[in-house]
């Protein structure tokens, strides 16, 4: 047990994360030495994973409203209005740091927290999607997380009892010493019983909820305020433990308790437990907050005030009930088999007091716990622009069909199939496009009405000019969601950077940041919730920035979506968009040429947005047999990717001009590959000319292979073979 009135030293400052300039600001604001307690709560409150303290400034820079846009930044999660009094509910959030120390717990956790932060809002769960960045394949440690996150991930969705629909994965040296798990969760209300945390009244009951304290946890919002060095695997105890099966019925009792009328606040106990939902619950509805730990149900014996209020374990929630109801909705709570405990009340002393044991262990101003944290303008130096690569200094090393094959079968572009089948994908019975296409889709109740999602992120481009990295980011989601029917609505986005302390980073975060928000405007894709995870590096090296970008978008009839596949032998293969063979920073350059370089892609936000909406025009209309977006690996990939789906070949006939390799590789945006009645095709083509649209017919499907202008054909099944192969193999530890 922690003593409260343990000296206070610069030693145990700098141990809480805390700069002495920030200690000395906390002194300042309430005039004399804190107490331990007092520390751990301001330690808590000021890190960067709570306070945003690096990135609020610019944060406050992006679009976040919309006609449509319910909430905003700020609550546990973002709604969003798809009429019908119906509104979605989602968000994405970071278990980096704890998926690096103890992967399969890591991930659990990091699923689990953000399922807490969608029903907190007051909606049920019904997807949940994953964005994750592995290091080198060779890397001694790179098998055992992909095993671990994935199993983790796989162990909690499945357990809860909500579909995984959708992701990415990657693998780059850069995430050798620090890999990212980014979870999305994307969850159904009605859009007139949003609830919030923001208390109101005094003398409310603040109740405890769902299962016990322990010592799990602890410090584990610091840890993740931190950069690794040796020894990382020591800070396993902050990393806290999951249990599915408690949160299914955490969440049942939840929406039992909210449809009953009884909640008037409500507050997930995230990162930090106990401190920052209570104080954020009293902060924002301008109260104080006086809590009695003895009430707080603890499954460990002789927890100090100090370990409950930073201990993070899971499954948990803070409530305000409205006067005269704790009886029935501690009824319903016990009927769940969860705990239910009054340990506090609202008052209006604008204070939070904290009491074990009959003694105050903590009296801090309420508001400025969160209004007078550290907020920082950090250094920054613009990211200097790389050269333009020239298809025509691109020598290539092998034919393009060889190529091709390499890259279908790279870590990166490899199929995924072995991660996605440990997860279930269909519970709930409403999915109706699984992963593995350009966006997943569920039915929104009994339709008609259906709701697409996408999580993506090219670091690459981002680690070359962060600013259209940014923009590039916030496309391809736009652009995923548009290549199967839907109209997208809002993002999340999951912020992962290095440490902010050095300039150049900070200008990475700077930079994505500006392209993100000049992108969503031109796109009306407003941010409504994210995460910013920032100190992901170890011993010095950092991680690529990966600016995770999650979008969820709309199909007015679910039945009306496209997917990748070719469907029939014969029809007109139509590629929308133009192509100028763009080789820099593609993967094309990286993984067959042996070469990062070169300036990315430039996005044109205008031509995005007129080519989408065409596109989007023929699917809505029943008009397509498929459509998919041209992003990693260009046209050669996206035409494999097409006639790998259903096994059905393609002859192209026609590419557009200049250099085969550049043409077929290179990663030029806002482009789709469509595929119709032959009868149809020019049609399409003039309408696209009509409406300023590039379109060109370059082929027809048919047969077992692909055959690409000037190549010896490449079959289908020796497409698949080698793009199934790579990552069962690689976990086989067939492949480094």
């Amino acid at each position: 047990m922690i003593p409260n009135d343990i000296k206070i030293t610069p030693q145990l400052v700098a141990e809480h994360g805390l700069k002495p300039d920030e200690y000395q600001r906390f002194l300042h604001l309430i005039g004399r030495e804190p107490s331990i307690t007092e520390l751990g709560i301001v330690s808590a409150m000021w890190n960067e994973h709570c306070s945003y303290k690096s990135s609020k400034i610019h944060l406050k820079t992006l679009p976040t409203k919309a006609p449509w846009v319910i909430q905003g930044p700020g609550e546990n999660a973002g709604v969003i209005d798809i009429g019908d009094g119906l509104a979605i509910v989602f968000k994405m959030e970071s278990h980096n740091h704890p998926s690096f120390i103890e992967p399969y717990q890591g991930a659990t956790t990091g699923v689990g927290g953000i399922l807490r932060d969608v029903f907190t809002m007051g909606a049920r769960p019904i997807a949940v999607l994953d964005a994750l960045r592995f290091g080198d394949p060779s890397h001694p440690k790179t098998r055992h997380l992909v095993s671990g996150v994935v199993a983790g991930i796989g162990g909690y969705g499945n357990s809860f009892g909500v579909p995984n629909v959708g992701g990415a994965t990657g693998f780059h040296r850069r995430y050798d010493g620090n890999n990212l798990v980014n979870a999305m969760a994307v969850g159904l209300a009605r859009s007139d019983e949003i609830f919030y945390a923001k208390a109101s009244g005094v003398g409310k009951a603040i109740v405890y909820l769902g299962s016990k304290t322990g010592r799990d946890g602890i410090h584990g919002a610091t840890m993740a305020s931190a950069a690794f060095g040796e020894g990382a695997e020591e800070k396993r105890p902050t990393v806290q433990v999951g249990d599915p099966f408690a949160e299914k019925l955490l969440l049942e009792a939840c929406l039992e308790i909210m449809a009953a009328g009884h909640v008037d606040a409500i507050q997930d106990m995230g990162a930090a437990g106990l401190t920052c939902s209570a104080v954020e619950m009293g902060a924002k509805g301008d109260l104080g907050v006086e809590l009695d730990l003895n009430a707080v149900p603890c499954r460990e014996d002789g927890m100090s005030a100090y370990e409950m209020m930073l201990s993070e374990s899971q499954e948990r929630m803070l409530m305000v009930i409205k006067p005269g109801h704790e009886e029935p909705a501690e009824a319903i709570f016990r009927k769940w088999g969860l705990d239910f405990a009054v340990v506090g009340k609202t008052t209006d002393s604008l204070r939070f007091v904290v009491k074990h044991d009959g003694e105050t262990m903590a009296d801090l101003p309420i508001k400025e716990l969160g209004d007078e944290a550290p907020e920082y303008d950090r250094p920054w130096v613009e990211t200097p622009k790389r050269p333009v690569i020239e298809a025509s200094n691109v020598t290539p090393p092998m034919s393009n069909a060889e190529a091709l094959l390499a890259l279908v079968g790279s870590p990166d572009l490899s199929s995924k199939r072995w991660i996605y089948e440990q997860y279930d994908t269909l519970i709930l019975g409403n999915s109706a496009v699984t992963p593995g296409g350009d966006a997943g889709i569920v039915r929104i109740e009994d339709g008609p009405k259906g709701l697409a999602m996408t999580a993506d992120v090219t670091p690459r481009y981002c680690e070359a000019d962060p600013f259209e990295g940014g923009k590039q980011a916030v496309a391809e989601a736009w652009r995923n969601l548009t290549a199967v029917g839907a109209l997208p609505l809002a993002i999340t986005d999951n912020l992962n950077f290095g440490n902010p302390e050095r300039p150049e980073v900070m200008g990475q975060l700077v930079g994505c940041i500006r392209g993100i928000g000049e992108a969503c405007r031109a796109l009306d894709f407003p941010v409504v919730s994210g995460n910013v995870s920032l100190y992901n590096e170890t011993n010095g090296v950092s991680i690529l920035p990966t600016p995770t970008i999650g979008g969820v978008g709309v199909l007015a009839d679910v039945t009306k979506h496209s997917t990748i596949g070719f469907k029939a032998e014969g029809e007109a293969i139509v590629l929308i968009g133009e192509t100028r063979g763009w080789l820099g920073q593609s993967a094309y350059l990286a993984t067959v040429c042996g070469r990062e370089e070169g300036a990315p892609p430039p996005v044109d936000l205008a031509v995005e947005r007129r080519n989408g909406e065409f596109v989007r025009s023929l699917i809505t209309a029943g008009r397509l047999s498929a459509c998919h977006d041209l992003s990693d690996g260009g046209l050669a990939v996206a035409l494999a990717e097409m006639a790998m789906a259903k096994g059905i070949g393609a002859t192209i006939a026609a590419l557009p001009a200049g250099p085969a390799h550049a043409v077929l590789f290179g990663e030029d945006q806002g482009r789709y590959l469509l595929s119709l009645p032959a009868g149809a095709a020019e049609a399409v083509v003039a309408e696209a000319k009509a409406a300023g649209v590039p379109a060109l017919i370059i082929g027809k499907t048919g047969g077992s292979e692909l055959v690409l202008p000037g190549e010896v054909a490449v079959s289908v099944a020796a497409l698949s073979k080698t793009h199934e192969s790579w990552l069962p193999d690689y976990m086989a530890g067939k492949a480094a």
